[in-house]
């Protein structure tokens, strides 16, 4: 019942589009349970919001899973398409989600990692070892977990972000990863001016998964932490990440990654929330400073990892120069953010630091 009014109140906020971005310096409902201590397997599943729509929503799903002997998937040129969801279903369909092309991307993004044994271990994240065996329409691990709601960017895909993503999902983390109708790799009419409606695609999206939430049984709703959302996405996903903080946005996003973003698509956004900024210094195609602009607007807790004479996502590739620190550092912030673990907020500035590599700046981060 108590879970049950939870919901309900989320959705008022949520439907009613009013308040700002929720901010605190506890950023998580007491009651949550202590984070994850042992990496999970992954599963991996596929829906689109509104198929029918004017703007369908194809969406990618990394989440934890039951553990099992069975081999990892791979993608082939028969494997079935993504099922759809409309708004009137009883739930979401999953299905396997299908590997990216590897062409070229304006983003700089790596190309998609194979995967291999689950890493084990910790609940905190292990760069060293291999990325987590990612199984399609895997069981879900017991309980409820957090949701970070992920952004590529220009002509990218979510597939080409699954190094970070199902670290994040071993990590104790649902990932969910919508492919933007007008900017992705495959889209037919791109344009990069289609990057100020993503904000609104991605709260379309929060609303579904919220209303998922309140159904009993729903096959990913009944694994999400429909009070606990945050936000990440890297360049022109990292400016969408930052436009669902802007004023007169609803809640409850509790705190955002901005990856090699940093511009403001969708009005004045000076966030409450906790804010985390990875930037490349040597970055052209978002220069630093954009996102060093968006850091000083911030008015709640923020942190900046910079990566000394990287580009625009070399560091998002395993075994790439700062790779280490950004997947320590992204998921220390988000186990700090989403399950008040105050372990990981001390560790943050360890995680971030590799000499001659990275520096790291902080503004009001509690202590």
């Amino acid at each position: 019942m108590r879970g049950q009014r939870l919901v309900a109140a989320l959705m008022t906020a949520l439907l009613a589009g009013c308040g700002p971005a929720v901010a605190t310096s506890g950023p998580v409902p007491a009651a949550v349970g202590p984070a994850p201590e042992h990496q999970y397997a992954v599963g991996m599943r596929q829906f689109t919001l509104d198929p029918d729509g004017r703007r369908p929503l194809p969406v990618t799903v990394w989440y934890p899973a039951q553990q099992s002997s069975a081999p990892p998937y791979t993608a082939g040129p028969g494997s079935a398409g993504p099922v759809s969801a409309g708004p009137g279903s009883a739930g979401v369909d999953l299905a396997p989600v299908l590997s990216g092309p590897r062409g070229p991307r304006a983003s700089a993004l790596p190309s998609r990692p194979s995967v291999s044994a689950a890493p084990s271990g910790s609940g905190r994240a292990t760069p060293s070892s291999p990325g987590p065996r990612v199984r399609p329409g895997a069981p879900f691990a017991a309980g409820r977990f957090p949701v970070v709601l992920y952004s590529h960017g220009l002509r990218s895909l979510p597939a080409l972000h699954s190094a970070l993503t199902s670290r994040w999902a071993a990590a104790g983390f649902v990932v969910v990863a919508p492919t933007f109708p007008r900017t992705n790799q495959r889209a037919r009419a791109f344009t990069r001016d289609d990057v100020r409606n993503q904000p609104a695609d991605a709260w379309r999206l929060i609303r579904h998964l919220v209303r998922l939430g309140a159904r009993p049984g729903d096959p990913l709703g009944a694994h999400m932490a429909v009070d606990r959302f945050a936000a990440a996405g890297h360049s022109a996903g990292g400016h969408t990440t930052l436009g669902m903080f802007a004023s007169g946005q609803p809640f409850p996003v509790r705190a955002g990654i901005v990856i090699a973003g940093g511009r403001m698509v969708a009005g004045l956004s000076r966030p409450l929330a906790p804010m985390l900024f990875v930037h490349g210094s040597a970055d052209r195609i978002v220069p630093e400073p954009i996102g060093r602009a968006a850091y000083a607007r911030c008015l709640g807790p923020a942190a900046f990892l910079s990566l000394t004479g990287q580009g625009h996502g070399e560091y998002l590739t395993p075994g790439r120069p700062g790779f280490a620190q950004v997947l320590a550092t992204t998921t220390d912030f988000l186990r700090w953010t989403l399950y008040a673990d105050r372990a990981a907020l001390r560790r943050l500035p360890t995680d971030a630091t590799a000499p001659d590599l990275t520096t790291f700046t902080t503004r009001s981060l509690p202590t």
